[in-house]
């Protein structure tokens, strides 16, 4: 079989990815979304008519979808809508287009985790600066996050008003959707689980540096290899599910009073500091994932129930 990886570059994940193909005798091929063409006339659908680098998609046996890179608004929608029709074709995509939409975007994904009953940190979203204020004197200790973005990039800790009062009103002349968050203290540390096709096959403990309260692993933060508890698995695969992801990196936050929270579901998770922990075969996992997908026919992992 034939799988298209739609990527920024070929890289670690892309290598990775073609070598766990490889050896299970199938080919990837790694095509940029920068590069797509789509040809639409009056004529019948041919697998021509979408193509990035030459490569034909609507011939491809699976899509799997991996970083898209940064554009204006535009170029990002006709990206996915490019994945849409792959996906309307019946050509299986990974992470399906539908579940990329939904978590790329913060608010959508914790709404869908607040219907499906996860514990998530308390959260307000609002285009007011005045509404913005309000939640953050009423939660006290917050964070302040980009709704699209990733890897702790943007972020920011406020809890004196005065401090909130400019960071708010910086942010307001940007045209920002805020969103606020109640910091939950959870000592310096996180848990990334690792989800394909509805179960857990690898977590990693995340610790920030020197007392940072960010613990992403690309800002400097360490990883080890964590044994999740069955209730805090439970929550994992669930929150997977309830995004309709195929794979996913579910964060999982443990607080101090012992309770624990699903912070974000990412649907084009990086692996490489989970693997080097915990010595997971990733990539294996995601193409097998894949290829049953392909054999039996399966939907895109978790969607029944989850709105459209």
């Amino acid at each position: 079989m034939r799988v298209a990886i739609m990527s920024v570059r070929r890289g670690w994940h892309t290598d990775e990815l073609c070598r766990a193909l490889g050896e299970r005798g199938h080919v990837g091929v790694v095509v940029p979304y920068e590069g797509l063409i789509a040809s639409i006339g009056n004529g019948p659908i041919s697998a021509d008519d979408l193509a990035s680098d030459g490569v034909p998609l609507l011939s491809a046996d699976a899509v799997l979808a991996r970083f898209i890179p940064a554009g204006t608004l535009e170029q990002l929608i006709y990206r996915v809508d490019a994945l849409h029709w792959v996906e309307d074709r019946g050509i299986p995509v990974v992470n399906s287009p539908k579940t990329i939409e939904r978590t790329v975007d913060k608010f959508y994904t914790t709404a869908l985790l607040k219907g499906a009953g996860l514990p998530t940190p308390d959260t307000v979203v609002c285009e007011s600066d005045k509404d913005a204020l309000a939640a953050i004197k009423a939660m006290g200790d917050v964070v302040i996050k980009p709704i699209f973005g990733s890897m702790g990039h943007g972020l920011v800790r406020v809890g004196d008003p005065d401090v909130a009062f400019r960071v708010v009103q910086t942010l307001r002349q940007m045209g920002t959707v805020f969103y606020v968050q109640r910091v939950i203290d959870h000592g310096g540390r996180d848990i990334r689980a690792f989800v394909v096709g509805g179960r857990v096959i690898g977590a990693i403990e995340r610790v920030g540096p020197d007392g940072d309260w960010r613990t992403n692993v690309s800002r400097g933060g360490s990883a080890k290899a964590f044994a999740l508890p069955p209730e805090w698995e439970e929550f994992a695969v669930r929150a997977a599910s309830v995004v309709g992801a195929d794979y996913a990196g579910v964060d999982l936050l443990p607080s101090r009073d012992g309770s624990i929270f699903v912070l974000e579901v990412n649907g084009i998770p990086g692996w490489r500091g989970l693997q080097q922990a915990t010595g997971c075969d990733v990539a294996g996992s995601l193409v097998q994932h894949l290829l049953t997908r392909i054999e039996t026919g399966q939907a895109p992992g978790g969607l029944v129930g989850v709105p459209r």
